[in-house]
């Protein structure tokens, strides 16, 4: 018998607001997913489609207006602690370090914050332990305006990671960053991951990105969003860069492109 889904979106639509919700005006709509635990999941789609909004859902800051979101079998009832966020902009504090900035979670997060300065020196070193993962052994004391953009989005991703939840949520991570060095941040996810296993949501507009990272695809329809293509990514893992150059791979990209461009030219469609 199957486990049951580590994230389940049963029938989900979602109004910005009253009057929208009065005028049947959805950001996103009939959202039905199911995902099991320790799965990398990606959300593409043209821009406006609701990817965003998903997140949101995914995260407990917005309520659905109809249907029901779980997640670790729990109903979504406000924010979640069992998740790490990173964004497209890194957003660390100025005037804080890199060490300092991946601590933040844990001063401001339960079951953390209670115990963050008698076990300062113990979450430290867990700040630097990720720090190392991630190549940036050695700038624990460089503020953000000393960091690369990539540099700066590592350490986001390690503030994300800190405080070792079941979920990180992803949105367009890697969007403002030159072609190397996403490559490179998508092979250290990539490790993170399998080291750790909790669950992915990415939401990005990079389809190679999307196809080299992840289990499944799921493409949206432009506004008001519906998942309309789930595409299971039947690459073997691990995965290098090496294989984003192969026939198999640039032939997924393409699949995955044609749907989204038919979505956009021609509205609402539905393919399994």
């Amino acid at each position: 018998m199957e486990n049951s889904p580590f994230v389940d979106f049963q029938d989900v639509w979602l109004a910005y607001n009253d009057e929208l919700l009065a005028q049947q005006q959805f950001a996103v709509e009939a959202i039905d997913l199911q995902v099991q635990e320790g799965e990398f999941i990606a959300i593409v789609g043209p821009s406006g489609c609701g990817k965003s909004t998903f997140m949101k859902l995914a995260t407990g800051l917005r309520m659905p207006s109809r249907g029901t979101v779980h997640i670790g079998g729990q109903p979504v009832t406000g924010p979640l602690k069992i998740s790490g966020m990173a964004f497209q902009a890194p957003s660390l504090l100025p005037w804080r370090t890199t060490l300092d900035n991946v601590l933040l979670p844990l001063e401001i997060v339960e079951p953390y914050r209670s115990q963050f300065k008698q076990r300062r020196e113990e979450y430290a070193e867990r700040a630097r332990s990720l720090l190392r993962k991630v190549g940036l052994g050695g700038y624990e004391d460089k503020f953000p305006w000393q960091l690369s953009g990539g540099m700066q989005q590592r350490a986001s991703i390690c503030r994300a990671l800190i405080h070792e939840p079941r979920m990180l949520l992803l949105d367009e991570p890697f969007g403002a960053l030159d072609a190397f060095t996403r490559e490179d941040l998508w092979c250290i996810l990539r490790d993170l991951w399998a080291e750790q296993r909790f669950n992915v949501i990415l939401v990005t507009h990079d389809l190679r990105e999307s196809t080299f990272l992840a289990d499944t695809v799921y493409v949206m329809s432009k506004g008001p969003g519906r998942i309309v293509v789930k595409m299971d990514i039947d690459l073997p893992r691990p995965r290098d860069l090496e294989l984003t150059y192969t026939k198999e791979f640039t032939d997924i990209v393409h699949e995955l492109r044609g749907h989204i461009g038919a979505f956009r030219n021609e509205g609402l469609g539905v393919a399994k």
